[in-house]
């Protein structure tokens, strides 16, 4: 990831650790991000490029975020970036769909 935030903090590598670039695509009316590609830690949950997104969107806690992979599915918060990577990479990067409300089953 790209910038220093206390959200993105959590995703910095602590040590040269491998990284996964993240493309975030807005769906529907959620707000479309200025900056939609980042870099977020291999290791780390998917969580925790949750938290970066809904401080990216200036989201409250009690706002609504659906996320979903390559616009099929919805990871669960503990799946690690790396291996969302592994095995949904599209072109180099873990594409991130996100919506504000449900966009799919």
């Amino acid at each position: 990831m790209a910038t220093a935030t206390p959200a993105l903090d959590r995703l910095s590598p602590a040590q040269a650790q491998p990284t996964v670039v993240v493309r975030f695509k807005s769906i529907g009316s959620a707000p479309i991000m200025k900056n939609n590609v980042f870099k977020a830690t291999a290791g780390h949950k998917f969580q925790a490029v949750i938290m970066f997104l809904r401080q990216q969107l200036g989201m409250k806690k009690e706002d609504s975020l659906f996320t979903y992979i390559n616009a099929a599915f919805a990871p669960a918060p503990d799946d690690t970036v790396g291996n969302l990577y592994k095995s949904f990479g599209t072109e180099g990067h873990l594409i991130v769909n996100y919506s504000n409300t449900q966009a799919w089953g």
